[in-house]
């Protein structure tokens, strides 16, 4: 049975009329969207219920925090709705809708009506990736595309793979654990799937599952059934407080994920972004909780490797120890591939920026009006919390 979706606070009758007052003021500055299923998931006899905390808005929103494009995404961009970071990956933004409207979300500006950053009409997009040989693989992002039409991202995947140099088209969703019934149930875009990703051209996606309770029977469903469908599913999540800071709970996701057959891909560090200091941890924390999950899991489990997504690329964090960050590019804006860093790392450092001596080893990407198409028209919030005084 289809999830039912809902938009107002007031639909939820687990929420009290104080809470709804209150929460209100955060929704009319982002989108609030949450359905019935994910909502039967949440222990609401729990203030502090991770589930709940993903979902529904909190008042520590409001806070001055951070910026709304923490990673300069709008210098990304070669044509709208297109962006060409990385020499071999082509990002296209093909939904600004969410099934989930996580509130820790890095593009969390997608979460306001005055942005317009998704594109309804993807060719231009996808005409630039079949002028540019060099782009193997091509990530479908967001918002969430599979919270698109299944005819849309026909045409889209249809178009991809008619391109000969396009070697791997990944997905990037959260449906596969907040609207699982999406996929299951789908059988057209199952057969889109099997039928367009084979063995030399798989189609990947990209899960976002963060905490082990979403890894629910209907979400092993969803993974055998995409798994069925010749697709490869693998895992990324943000370590974030308050939902999967407990080095327990991140060794069990990451159990039950290769338990299910999804690879653990990546954990992030919460970006610096706007409305999300409630969910920040400093780089040392991260580490600590990261390496302690380890421990509790097979090789399967340890292959997933800690990064930051900077402006200048993902860098790795092999470790943190005695005050200093030990980092790697895993992929550079400029090509510093696998480039090594030793850096001072103060206690309350939570950003690569936060770390003395950083701008040594990159350059910020300067933004031309006539250069760059400008897809974050509103002003950064003054920068609060996450720099070091």
């Amino acid at each position: 049975m289809p999830a039912k979706y809902l938009t107002n606070l007031d639909k939820i009758p687990n929420l009290t009329e104080g809470e709804k007052e209150t929460l209100k003021h955060v929704t009319e500055k982002y989108v609030f969207r949450v359905n019935d299923y994910y909502l039967s998931l949440i222990d609401w006899s729990d203030p502090d219920d991770p589930l709940r905390r993903l979902v529904i808005p909190d008042s520590s929103e409001l806070l001055e925090y951070g910026r709304w494009d923490a990673s300069d995404e709008d210098t990304n961009y070669v044509v709208k709705g297109c962006q060409h970071k990385y020499k071999t990956t082509a990002l296209l933004i093909v939904s600004e809708v969410c099934g989930a409207y996580c509130r820790f979300c890095f593009r969390k500006r997608l979460f306001r009506s005055d942005v317009k950053e998704a594109m309804s009409d993807v060719r231009e997009g996808l005409d630039y990736i079949e002028r540019t040989p060099e782009i193997n693989n091509v990530l479908l992002t967001g918002g969430d595309p599979l919270a698109l039409a299944t005819n849309k991202l026909r045409m889209i995947i249809e178009r991809l793979r008619s391109i000969e140099h396009v070697k791997i088209i990944r997905i990037g969703s959260k449906m596969l654990v907040f609207n699982p019934m999406r996929i299951y149930e789908d059988q057209e875009l199952l057969d889109l799937i099997r039928q367009n990703s084979t063995e030399e051209k798989r189609i990947y996606i990209m899960a976002h599952v963060n905490h082990p309770r979403e890894i629910t029977k209907e979400a092993r469903k969803c993974f055998k059934a995409l798994h069925d469908a010749g697709a490869i599913v693998v895992n990324q999540t943000p370590v974030l407080k308050g939902i999967n800071d407990d080095p327990a709970v991140l060794g069990e996701l990451l159990d039950q994920l290769s338990w299910a057959g999804v690879t653990p891909y990546y954990f992030f560090v919460n970006r610096p972004v706007a409305g999300n200091s409630g969910f920040v941890l400093t780089l040392e924390e991260v580490y600590r909780i990261v390496e302690q999950a380890k421990s509790r899991t097979s090789g399967l489990g340890k292959r997933v490797k800690l990064c930051m997504s900077h402006t200048s690329g993902k860098i790795e964090i092999l470790a943190v120890d005695n005050g200093k960050a030990y980092l790697k590019y895993h992929q550079s804006r400029n090509e510093e591939y696998g480039e090594f860093l030793i850096l001072d790392c103060p206690k309350g450092a939570t950003w690569f920026d936060d770390l003395p001596g950083n701008e040594q080893y990159w350059t910020k990407p300067v933004k031309k009006a006539e250069d760059v198409i400008s897809v974050n028209k509103m002003p950064d919030i003054p920068q609060k919390n996450n720099r070091l005084g």
